[in-house]
């Protein structure tokens, strides 16, 4: 008979946890919310041997059984059996091994709660090291729980964790002995309260007294714990400092008796040499902005290939298909609506690959981390912290998932201005409209050799909202009443090699995110773009065909610039060309016509739909004979009425400022208000980026005219 049983994963921030968990359970993983609170929780199935399957839960990461943060409290929460939702039968630990002594306080107070607990030894690699060699027999004897030694990264030591899961499960799990005593700390409060709760161990109830109203007990046993907790005169704050101090007494007498260290003094490890350098008070803020554009500049150069041959092949395509189909509106709408749609998705995939597997690298070598260390004072004279520089990267990515990494942020203030200015970075949504428009009015020049002006137009761009965020928080801070200390703790992994395998995955996941979720909306409004501008109000849509039809007869040689005029007046007649005409005077100072108005309003479903609606628009409004295939072809020779490109210098840079500042995301503003349980500051960002983005828009074009 297979059993299932509910496995609890926890460990420090940085023990290797999230590695080993994705090692176990692979891709059966599910990710939702805890109820009541924004924190993910990560769940995933594991076949730990022929009868016994396991659920993992993935708890957030934590120093001890104190909590200070939300998610904190979700970790605390579930390993008191607290969580309504959450009881685990089992606890498997991971320890960092290279920082064993810190590792054990968290793991000590986890054995004294009497939960079966398995102790998961990660980074032993990076201990040898150090020079550090652990006695893991001996560990175990010390502890009194099994230890097994792991490397989640290169699978190793995954079969031997399983086996010991499975005999621990098995074999009846007894206790053992408590790291320190427990009852010593409050010896009569523990003793009246476990007479109220038979079975628990003598920690669990000293975190009772400390914690019982963050529980969900009976009104009269939380009456009876404050009584207790009154009565004998309990200081929690006291209880808490003697036993931390015992607990490093006896982890300081362990670390003697398993752990052998090399003398620090004697050797200078080569993380140390390395963020001398990196995190240096002047050379560390030119590496970074160093790496940084050495990140925008590959994104362009190596993406330049794969994105012209996309590019060419579907130009090739639609001339081909028009030549092929017969003329009517089936074979309009699969060419311009369908295939539009498809090359406005599939051109970009190779740009966003390359930007998330160098962001990839670059998390898994250790610097990210440093960044947001190097970044701390900067960050703190705006407002924000350090943590804050962590969500604001991940914004490059995807502004979803990067402001709900701001929960990890202790202090409400900051938390709220990283949520208010992430949007301001430049998510890869927008990715597709600095492209085309870069190409269409930068040109593709190269200084001394390999410096592209395409690539430092974009960093520019990624730089400009860089330095709106910080500006906004400088300004917003005055007006957000919260007053709150902050600190700002953060662990320096050590420097790794990347690894690769992992780089490609999350560049073909991205891609698939992209395609398949992006994409969709890309493609439903490309469709719906064509039927509103094929069709309009017939009356209007016959005259103009009526005149033409005229004309053409009156003056066959001019048939084909007839036909093409023709073109033009019913996409200006049709109810798309009505939308875009009755915005175009609230838009015209920015440079932008009616076909721009249109893009400005579709792209706020999602920012990258932009390319998909100037294709659908430019597809249907151009003449079919036209030997212009390629959307940027397309948008490079569109004119206005008087001859003037519509797309210079000075509208195709304002039109570029006016989506780095602009929020056009209806998910990011769904996620701000679900992030801040209100809808006062969604309505907030979006009044102030639509301001800021139209003001700074119209001073940019005025500049350039």
């Amino acid at each position: 008979m297979n059993k299932n049983i509910n496995i609890a994963l926890v460990g420090n921030p940085n023990s290797g946890k999230s590695s080993l968990f994705n090692a176990l359970t692979g891709l059966n993983q599910q990710v939702g919310n805890f109820p009541g609170v924004t924190v993910d929780k990560k769940t995933g199935q594991c076949q730990i041997s022929e009868n016994l399957t396991a659920t993992l839960i993935d708890l957030p990461g934590t120093y001890s059984l104190y909590p200070k943060r939300s998610d904190e409290w979700v970790a605390y929460k579930v390993l008191l059996q607290q969580d309504e939702d959450i009881k685990p039968d089992m606890v498997v630990l991971v320890a960092d091994a290279s920082n064993l002594k810190r590792n054990l306080l968290f793991c000590s107070q986890i054995i004294d709660l009497k939960i079966p607990v398995v102790m998961a030894l990660s980074m032993t690699d990076l201990a040898k090291n150090k020079g550090t060699e652990i006695d893991i027999s001996g560990l175990e004897r010390e502890l009194g729980v099994p230890v097994v030694n792991i490397n989640p990264r290169k699978n190793k030591g995954i079969p031997s964790l399983k086996k010991v899961i499975e005999q621990t499960f098995n074999s009846n799990f007894t206790s053992p002995r408590e790291f320190i005593d427990n009852a010593s700390l409050a010896e009569k409060p523990i003793e009246e309260l476990k007479s109220l709760l038979p079975g628990i161990s003598d920690y669990t109830a000293l975190h009772y007294l400390i914690n019982h109203s963050h529980f969900k007990l009976g009104e009269s046993l939380q009456k009876r714990m404050l009584e207790i907790e009154e009565g004998s005169g309990f200081n929690s704050t006291k209880t808490q400092a003697e036993e931390i101090m015992q607990r490093y007494g006896r982890i300081k007498y362990i670390m003697g008796q398993t752990v052998v260290e090399a003398d620090p003094l004697q050797r200078t490890l080569f993380t140390e040499k390395l963020d001398n350098i990196l995190l240096h008070r002047k050379w560390g803020y030119l590496i970074l902005l160093a790496v940084l554009f050495l990140l925008f500049q590959s994104v362009f150069w190596i993406a330049q290939f794969p994105m012209d041959a996309i590019e060419w092949s579907f130009g090739k395509l639609s001339g081909a298909l028009g030549d092929l189909l017969p003329a009517t509106w089936w074979s309009d709408l699969f060419i311009n609506g369908v295939v539009a749609g498809l090359s406005g998705i599939l051109i970009f995939i190779p740009q966003i690959m390359i930007l998330f597997g160098l962001i990839t690298l670059l998390e898994d070598t250790g610097y990210m981390a440093r960044i947001s260390f190097l970044t701390d004072k900067l960050m703190r004279s705006v407002g924000l912290n350090g943590k804050s520089v962590m969500p604001m990267i991940s914004g490059l990515a995807c502004a979803v998932p990067a402001i709900m990494s701001a929960r990890n942020i202790e202090n409400r203030k900051e938390r709220l201005l990283t949520i208010m200015v992430t949007p301001l970075m430049s998510c890869s949504a927008r990715l597709p409209v600095y492209t085309i428009l870069i190409a269409l009015v930068v040109p593709s020049k190269l200084y001394f050799g390999f410096l592209s002006m395409q690539g430092l137009v974009m960093m520019a761009l990624y730089l400009l909202g860089t330095i709106m965020a910080l500006l906004v928080s400088f300004v917003m801070r005055w007006f957000i009443d919260i007053k709150e200390r902050s600190f700002f703790i953060l662990e320096l992994p050590v420097y790794r090699s990347p690894r690769w395998k992992n780089a490609l995955t999350t560049m073909v996941e991205k891609a698939k995110i992209f395609v398949f979720q992006a994409g969709k909306i890309i493609m439903v409004i490309s469709l719906l773009l064509w039927v509103l501008s094929s069709y309009g109000p017939p009356s209007k849509m016959s005259a103009v065909a009526t005149r033409y039809e005229q004309l053409i007869q009156n003056n066959p040689n001019q048939q084909k610039e007839l036909n093409k005029k023709r073109q033009m007046e019913l996409l200006e007649n049709s109810f798309a060309g009505i939308l875009g005409k009755a915005i175009e005077p609230a838009i015209r100072p920015l440079g932008y016509d009616w076909k721009i108005g249109i893009a400005l309003i579709t792209s706020f479903a999602a920012r990258e739909v932009f390319v998909g609606t100037m294709a659908t628009l430019y597809s249907v409004g151009d003449d079919a004979d036209d030997n212009n295939n390629t959307l940027r072809q397309k948008m490079s020779a569109a004119v206005r009425a008087d001859g003037t490109k519509v797309y210079n210098l000075a509208t195709g840079l304002s039109l570029l400022v006016f989506y780095v500042l602009a929020m056009q995301c209806m998910s990011t503003l769904a996620i701000v208000k679900r992030e801040t349980r209100s809808w006062k500051w969604p309505a907030i960002q979006l009044a102030y980026m639509t301001a800021l983005a139209y003001f700074l828009s119209w001073i940019t074009y005025l500049i350039f005219s």
